[in-house]
């Protein structure tokens, strides 16, 4: 869908590239809309670029827009995304490209919104506009997986990470160290491009874990806790307990006595009353509904064997990472092994080794 054929040249490849950099540095950032990056150029210079602010908006378009000092007339545009031709709680990003002048769009991929899809190239072209789209398809169509999952089937993309030993142990009495510090700034890096971070009361109580980023500079990003607690067994000695708050935990519960309830409820975290599946567990399916419909988009899992089994079983995880370490833990008096390690083999076939920089751990990302 192009005036003319298509015939992309390395600098504007280049500039598309720069476009989708801008996209990934604001992933899981940008709320309930999908992360966009733009980049403006005029006689081969770029003298603009805008990301989707953070929570959404104002979109790239429009941020590259106000961000340029000089006049835009006969300038390039480049942008990862269709521009949005609804009104919203912003104006439509065609509109203020219409008025700025631009005298040519090149966007990688058409949108999935309904709302979107295919119509800014009739709106663009019809204020005799120049639009090709394509450019760099395959690479930033890999980007937008997660945004394309969440909007066919309204819920948020889940990415599953569990550390394991040499001898496939996750936890192990007194020793529950397990990944070397290159892993560990991998796990926060996954934790700043997540909106949520899911684990169960259980694993919380045994491990006391932050579940926060701790990347310097990024603190403010870490990701909404949501703790799986049947029957809020949370103990309030947890830190995730101690630092809870309405914005940054919510807890899944099914059944619970009144003096827990009270005790939950007087640090303001928000309770969420969840139905239990055939197993008697709380059902996985129905909270991941739930999370979309708050607003939540990506979820990372930092669970258990038993909670990272059972997702493993119902094929809920969209991708997976292995951090695998060459220490042995030992089987003392209280150790867990993964069970999870042969269905994660059987129902992930497609996985990618991650080994570069990691000293002797090895990563391993999976995906179906």
């Amino acid at each position: 869908m192009s005036s003319k054929k298509n015939k992309f040249t390395k600098k504007d490849k280049l500039f598309m590239e720069i476009a989708l950099d801008l996209a990934r540095s604001r992933q899981g950032l940008t709320g309930t809309n999908p992360s966009v990056g733009c980049v403006i150029v005029k006689n081969d210079n770029i003298i603009s670029i805008g990301q989707t602010s953070y929570n959404g908006r104002p979109h790239a378009e429009f941020n590259a827009i106000k961000n340029c000092n000089e006049k835009l007339n006969g300038a390039k545009m480049y942008v990862t995304l269709e521009p949005c031709s609804h009104q919203g709680i912003t104006p439509p990003c065609t509109n203020e490209i219409i008025k700025s002048k631009i005298s040519k769009v090149i966007y990688a991929l058409e949108d999935t919104d309904k709302r979107v899809r295919k119509k800014s190239f009739k709106i663009l072209k019809s204020h005799n506009i120049d639009v090709s789209i394509g450019l760099l398809k395959d690479k930033v169509k890999k980007f937008y997986i997660p945004y394309f999952f969440n909007r066919k089937n309204k819920k948020p993309f889940v990415t599953g990470k569990i550390a394991i030993s040499k001898n496939k142990l996750i936890y192990s009495k007194f020793k529950t160290k397990i990944t070397n510090q290159y892993s560990d700034k991998f796990t926060h890096l996954l934790r700043y491009k997540n909106d949520t971070i899911i684990t169960s009361s259980k694993t919380a109580n045994i491990d006391n874990p932050k579940l926060n980023c701790r990347i310097k500079g990024f603190e403010k990003y870490s990701p909404v806790r949501i703790i799986l607690d049947n029957k809020l067994t949370l103990n309030k000695n947890t830190y995730i307990f101690k630092t809870a708050n309405k914005k940054n935990t919510i807890v899944f519960y099914n059944k619970a006595n009144k003096t827990r309830i009270s005790m939950f409820k007087k640090k303001k975290i928000e309770l969420i009353k969840a139905k239990l599946n055939n197993s008697k567990y709380l059902d996985l399916r129905s909270i991941m509904k739930k999370l979309y419909s708050l607003g939540f988009r990506n979820t990372l899992v930092e669970g258990g064997d038993l909670l990272t089994t059972n997702l493993l079983k119902g094929k809920i995880f969209n991708e997976f990472y292995l951090f695998k370490s060459q220490k042995k833990l030992p089987t003392n008096s209280f150790f867990v092994k993964f069970s999870g390690f042969n269905l994660l083999n059987k129902k992930y076939p497609f996985r990618q080794n991650l080994n570069s920089f990691y000293g002797k751990d090895t990563i391993t990302h999976y995906n179906k």
